[in-house]
């Protein structure tokens, strides 16, 4: 039984000071949550030849999750308000 909890997608704006640690903290998140969509992505395809697991430290803790004998449950807590619309 796994529960995990990710991080939503992680942004700056271009004003923003920050420092190199937050940088690579806010990348990894945002590279590993685009991976986790490629792969969720590749799963659903049904001519897919490769699920790319191995591309984030995520996507492989998830791999039995995703793509193994087991039950998954993806519960999103999204905000209605419009200033989170892109």
């Amino acid at each position: 039984f796994n529960l995990v909890d990710l991080a939503g997608s992680e942004k700056w704006g271009l004003n923003e000071t920050l420092e190199k640690g937050h940088i690579s903290e806010m990348t990894n998140i945002n590279t590993s949550l685009h991976v986790l969509g490629r792969c969720i992505t590749a799963l659903t395809d049904p001519e897919a030849t490769h699920i790319p697991f191995r591309d984030s430290k995520l996507t492989r803790i998830l791999m039995d999750a995703l793509g193994g004998n087991s039950r998954t449950c993806i519960i999103a807590t999204l905000s209605p308000s419009e200033q989170y619309v892109e």
